[in-house]
C-alpha cells in the first residue's frame, strides 16, 4: 500500500480498496457513467428542441399580434380627420386602446417618436408606456434600428416592472417586437414596442426539465440495478472459484466447484474441478515419490555408516603403515585417506539434507555475536587460504553484532561462504577475501566478497542448487561435497533470514548471509548491499 493510501481516512482507504479488488463495482460504475453520458446528452438535445420549438412558436404569435395590432392602429389613424392637428391627443387615442388590451392579454407596450427627434433613450424621454414598466426594457440595438424607417423587427430581452416609487419589483425574459406608424397630426413615424414575456414558455421548459431528470435518474437507476444483475451473475461463479483457488492453495486438495446447468460458466466450473482433480493427483504422485526419495537418502546414508566405519579402519591402518610401503602403494594409501574423509563429510551433508527435506530439522537458538563467528571461521579456514595463497580479512566494527541463532548452523553457514570463495579465488592476483559484519536495530549480516571467476547471468539463482558449479572443470580443493551452498540456505532460511549471491564473470562474487534479531522475525532490508561498493557499471 502506497504512502498516499496510508494517509487517507479509514473510510476512504476502505472505499479505495473496495474500487480496487471489486470488478462488479467497476463495472456499474463505467456504465453509470457512460449512460449518464449519453442520457444528458439526448437530454440536452431534447431540451434545446424544445426550448427552440418553444420560442419560435412563441415568435410567430407574438410577430402576427404585433402586426394586427398595427394594423388596427392604422385602420383607427386613417379614420381620423386631416384637419385634427393635435398630436398629444392622437398620441393618446393611438396608445391608450392598445395599453388597455395589453392589460388583459399580458403584453405591454412603449411608443416613442417621432424618429429624428429625441434621439436619446426611451427611458431618458418623454414617452407613453403601460403603467409599471421599465422603459429601459427596450434594448438599445432595437431602439438604433428603429432611428429611421424601417419594417417590422424582434429581439429578445428581459422585462423589467417598477412601483410606483420607481423601484424595480421583478424581471422576466421577454420578446419585444418593434414596429412604425404614421401620425396624422405631424406627420412622424413613430414606433410601437410591444414586450411580450416568456413566463408560460418558461414554465413549460422548466415542466419539461423537471420530467427529463426525474425519467433520467429513474433511467440511471434501473440501468445500475440490471448491470448489477447481470455483472452478479458471471462474477458470483468467479468469485466462488477464487476460493476454491484459495483453499486449494492452502492445501485443501479435494475443494470442488459445484456445477448447475449447461451454460459457459458452468462448462468453465467443469474445467476448473478437472484442473483441481488432476493437480491433486499429480501433487500426491511428487509427495510420495518425494517421500521414497527423502527415504532413500536417509536409508542410503544410514546403511553406509557401516560399511564406511569398517574401510576408514582399515584406511586408518594402512595410512599409518605407508611409510613401510614402496612409493606407488604409499600414494595410494594417501589418497584413500583423503577420499574417505571426503566420503564421510558427503555423507554427513546428505543425512542433515535428508532431515532439511523432511522438516526434521530444528534450532537450538541463543544470542551470538556475528563479529565473533567470523573471526573463529576465518581462523580455522586459514590454512587452506594460506595453501591456495590466499589472504582472508574480516572488517566489522568495534561493537558486537547480536542475532538470536543456532551458532552451530551459522558458522557452517559462514564456514561454508569462506572455503566456497577459497575455492574460487584467483590466486597470486594480491586481492583477498573480504569478510565484512554490520548490523542494525532490525537485522544483522555478513558478506563474503571473493575476485575470483564470478558469476553469470543467471548464475546467481543456480549456485544453491545441489552439485551446482559455476565452472565444473575447476577442481573442489577444499574437498566440498557439493551441498554446501544448498545446507546453507536451508540453514538461512530456518533462521527466517535472507541467502543472496552477486557475481560478475571476471570480477568475482559476494555473497550475503541476513539474520534477523529475533528469529523468524520479518525482514525488510539488510544493513549491507548485496552489490559490492567496488562493482563496476555495467556496460550498456
Amino acid at each position: 500500500m502506497s504512502r498516499l493510501a496510508l494517509g487517507m481516512p479509514p473510510g476512504l482507504r476502505r472505499g479505495l480498496t473496495f474500487w480496487r479488488r471489486s470488478i462488479q463495482a467497476r463495472v456499474v460504475a463505467s456504465t453509470l457513467v457512460l449512460s449518464a453520458t449519453v442520457v444528458g446528452g439526448v437530454g440536452w438535445f431534447l431540451l434545446q428542441q424544445t426550448r427552440e420549438g418553444l420560442l419560435d412558436q412563441r415568435v410567430d404569435a407574438v410577430v402576427a399580434e404585433a402586426d394586427t395590432e398595427r394594423a388596427d392602429a392604422e385602420t383607427r389613424l386613417g379614420s381620423v380627420p386631416g384637419t385634427d392637428v393635435d398630436a398629444t391627443a392622437q398620441q393618446a387615442e393611438l396608445i391608450d386602446p392598445i395599453i388597455q388590451r395589453g392589460l388583459t392579454r399580458g403584453f405591454a407596450v412603449v411608443l416613442a417618436g417621432p424618429i429624428g427627434e429625441n434621439t436619446g433613450r426611451i427611458a431618458q424621454r418623454g414617452t407613453r408606456s403601460s403603467p409599471g414598466l421599465d422603459t429601459g426594457s427596450v434594448p438599445t440595438s432595437l431602439e438604433s434600428h428603429f432611428q429611421e424607417p424601417a419594417a417590422t423587427a424582434w429581439t429578445y430581452t428581459t422585462i423589467r416592472t417598477l412601483d410606483s416609487a420607481g423601484t424595480e419589483l421583478s424581471e422576466e425574459p421577454g420578446i419585444v417586437v418593434g414596429t412604425q406608424v404614421t401620425l396624422v397630426a405631424d406627420g412622424g413615424t413613430y414606433t410601437l414596442y410591444f414586450l411580450f414575456p416568456l413566463d408560460e414558455q418558461q414554465e413549460t421548459l422548466a415542466l419539461v426539465t423537471r420530467a427529463l431528470l426525474t425519467a433520467a435518474v429513474l433511467l440511471l437507476v434501473l440501468v445500475a440495478g440490471v448491470t448489477w444483475l447481470v455483472t452478479r451473475q458471471v462474477v458470483t461463479p468467479i468469485r466462488m472459484a477464487r476460493r476454491v483457488a484459495e483453499r486449494l492453495a492452502a492445501g485443501r486438495l479435494q475443494e470442488r466447484l459445484r456445477v448447475t446447468g449447461e451454460d459457459d460458466l458452468a462448462r468453465l466450473a467443469t474445467s476448473f474441478n478437472q484442473m483441481a482433480s488432476n493437480l491433486q493427483r499429480q501433487i500426491r504422485q511428487l509427495e510420495e515419490l518425494s517421500r521414497v526419495q527423502h527415504r532413500f537418502v536417509s536409508d542410503v546414508s544410514h546403511e553406509l555408516r557401516t560399511p564406511l566405519t569398517t574401510v576408514r579402519m582399515a584406511g586408518d591402518v594402512l595410512y599409518d603403515a605407508r611409510d613401510d610401503f614402496d612409493a606407488v602403494s604409499s600414494r595410494a594409501a594417501e589418497l584413500l585417506q583423503t577420499e574417505l574423509d571426503r566420503f564421510e563429510t558427503l555423507l554427513v551433508d546428505l543425512l542433515e539434507i535428508s532431515r532439511f527435506d523432511a522438516g526434521a530439522a530444528v534450532l537450538d537458538a541463543e544470542d551470538i555475536n556475528l563479529v565473533d563467528v567470523a573471526h573463529r571461521v576465518v581462523e580455522a579456514t586459514r590454512p587452506l587460504a594460506e595453501q591456495r595463497d590466499v589472504g582472508v580479512v574480516v572488517r566489522a566494527p568495534d561493537h558486537p553484532c547480536l542475532a538470536e541463532a543456532d551458532a552451530r548452523r551459522i558458522e557452517r553457514v559462514v564456514r561454508n561462504l569462506i572455503t566456497n570463495a577459497i575455492d574460487h579465488a584467483e590466486t597470486g592476483r594480491g586481492e583477498e577475501i573480504v569478510v565484512q559484519v554490520a548490523g542494525d536495530d532490525h537485522a544483522a549480516a555478513i558478506t563474503v566478497r571473493d575476485f575470483g571467476i564470478g558469476l553469470g547471468p543467471g548464475e546467481s539463482a543456480l549456485v544453491f542448487n545441489r552439485f551446482w558449479r559455476a565452472d565444473p572443470a575447476r577442481a573442489r580443493t577444499s574437498g566440498g561435497t557439493g551441498l554446501g551452498l544448498s545446507i546453507s540456505l536451508e540453514d538461512s532460511h530456518l533462521h527466517g533470514g535472507w541467502l543472496q549471491a552477486w557475481g560478475r564473470p571476471g570480477e568475482g562474487a559476494q555473497f550475503r548471509l541476513t539474520l534477523p534479531r529475533r528469529v523468524n522475525a520479518p525482514l525488510r532490508r539488510s544493513p549491507l548491499p548485496l552489490v559490492p561498493a567496488d562493482a563496476k557499471e555495467p556496460v550498456t
